[in-house]
């Protein structure tokens, strides 16, 4: 580990005005992912900027209904939230199927969201990695890849996002409020993060120097039959195979509304916009429900390992879209 500084920031403009001044530097809050980023070599900082006490850390209701969650809030927190558990149970089960409570309880939001790929090839600095080295070369692509991504990947990259949140936060319209030397901006949420193309070293569309200071949720009255299903190898404390998160509208027996994302299948929270448009107007059943999947997976690309995850996620996504037409729930 390289020697850096570590400066305590005293507000968000203090954090700010820190990072655009030195390209080098990193915002630190709860440090779950970037200190053993730290450890591996994988980040070397010149300062370490301390954010943790930043007036970041309440959940409140706006006047339009939303909900603004800073982004210091821990996971453990907006998991046990009442307004969380009651309106957007979605976003509660994803949180609760990922990591160990230890780690919920020091992971925040913000932090959440700029977490890195878990490739072992990432992470292992005696293999090429184009993330980690832009140039260098991609060794998940013809190595041992059966955990990476069908969808959205290009030559220069095959990792997956780990997150779980991130696939509900997508799936329920979610905005990102972002602070920078230029003000203060938001972003919707399928725009935060980045495919991979040819700069797979960049995961999100933050400029230099933002600092994420929000998330925001808007007031989705369905989002209350929202389902999060994770398969994954083993139960506990495993990252995902694959994830869907879905939520149904019904009018009668027609899909009124949708909401359709997928983890664990590409370089950042998947969107599932074609199956969604398919999806409205049509009967809720289980024929529907397989059409709107395979929808959904049209243009993936297996690697060599990892061709299951196609009929996987189908069938994952059947089960989600059908459990949510029945009320939501525990899938």
């Amino acid at each position: 580990m390289n020697n850096f500084t570590y400066i305590r920031a005293t507000s968000v403009k203090d954090a700010v005005n820190r990072a655009v001044a030195d390209d080098n530097a990193m915002f630190i809050g709860g440090g779950t992912n970037l200190v053993d980023r730290l450890k591996a070599f994988l980040d070397e900082p010149s300062q370490l900027i301390d954010i943790s006490r930043l007036q970041m850390q309440s959940i409140e209701k706006m006047a339009n209904g939303s909900l603004r969650i800073g982004a210091l809030v821990t996971n453990t927190a907006l998991a046990d939230h009442a307004d969380i558990r009651r309106n957007y149970p979605i976003l509660t089960r994803a949180i609760l199927s990922g990591a160990s409570q230890q780690i919920r309880n020091m992971a925040t939001v913000g932090g959440n969201l700029l977490q890195r790929t878990r490739c072992p090839y990432y992470y292992d600095t005696a293999f090429l990695c184009n993330k980690r080295a832009p140039g260098s070369g991609c060794a998940a692509a013809t190595g041992i890849n059966r955990m990476h991504a069908i969808l959205g990947a290009s030559d220069q990259c095959v990792a997956v996002h780990p997150s779980d949140m991130c696939v509900a936060l997508a799936a329920l319209d979610a905005v990102v409020e972002v602070e920078g030397s230029q003000g203060k901006r938001q972003i919707p949420f399928v725009d935060f993060h980045r495919l991979p193309e040819n700069t797979p070293q960049r995961d999100s569309n933050l400029t230099p120097g933002e600092l994420i200071s929000a998330v925001i949720l808007p007031p989705v009255s369905f989002a209350k039959s929202g389902v999060y299903l994770k398969l994954r190898d083993r139960t506990s404390y495993s990252f995902a195979l694959i994830s869907v998160a879905a939520a149904l509208e019904l009018a009668g027996e027609k899909i009124k509304d949708v909401r359709l994302a997928l983890g664990g299948v590409a370089h950042k929270p998947w969107r599932a916009t074609a199956a969604e448009k398919f999806l409205i107007g049509k009967s809720a059943d289980i024929a529907t429900f397989t059409q709107a999947a395979d929808i959904a997976l049209q243009g993936a690309k297996p690697l060599a390992d990892n061709g299951y995850k196609i009929e996987l996620t189908k069938r994952a996504i059947r089960r989600a879209l059908k459990v949510s037409a029945q009320g939501g729930g525990i899938v």
